[in-house]
């Protein structure tokens, strides 16, 4: 009789433990969704905004055709990666899009009238602060992301992680690229 009591208040404490496992799991699965999602928001509210950029510049930038169509298309591998959910996807993207975009800044000074053009500006300031706080927002989703993925990697943890199917997530990523200077030489030759 004492033999099934213990086994009995052994089973319930190591359910008890592997539910309170299980919910800390969980609470972390719904932080990485919320970090990507605000992270997704602000994403999508800077590609609303890059068309206007564009054509605002196509307006007074004739020959830096090509940089506006790789802003573009990076824009849309971007939207692309992001609403599939391909994080690494988006990093890659986004890393291209930010390059076009230094490049469309640092080709600004050959336009004055452009420079001073109130919409550009404003586009401009709009898009400087989106990017500040997709910045904040990623190192929130990456600590997110590292607090899941250690956390199912420790013991016992590791043993609910996997048997209920809780998996490793992707940091959001940008390469070396995105703080290099841009080559303003390179823009103008050719």
């Amino acid at each position: 009789m004492i033999g099934w009591i213990v086994f009995g208040v052994v089973a319930v404490v190591l359910l008890g433990y592997t539910i309170i496992i299980y919910n800390g799991l969980v609470r972390l699965k719904h932080a990485v969704a919320q970090a990507w999602s605000n992270i997704d928001v602000l994403l999508r509210q800077r590609h609303d905004e890059l068309p206007k950029l564009v054509e605002t510049c196509r307006q007074y930038m004739q020959f830096e055709k090509e940089t506006l169509q790789k802003v573009t298309e990076a824009r849309a591998a971007a939207d692309t990666a992001r609403q599939q959910g391909d994080v690494k996807g988006v990093g890659g993207a986004e890393t291209m899009l930010r390059a076009g975009l230094g490049k469309i800044m640092a080709t600004v000074e050959a336009y004055p009238e452009l420079k001073a053009n109130e919409s550009f500006n404003n586009l401009l300031s709009r898009i400087s602060n989106l990017e500040d706080t997709i910045a904040d927002r990623r190192e929130f989703y990456n600590a997110a992301v590292n607090a899941n993925n250690v956390r199912i990697e420790q013991f016992p943890d590791v043993l609910v992680a996997r048997m209920l199917g809780f998996g490793a997530k992707d940091l959001l990523v940008f390469s070396e690229e995105e703080t290099a200077d841009v080559d303003v030489r390179g823009l103008f030759s050719g």
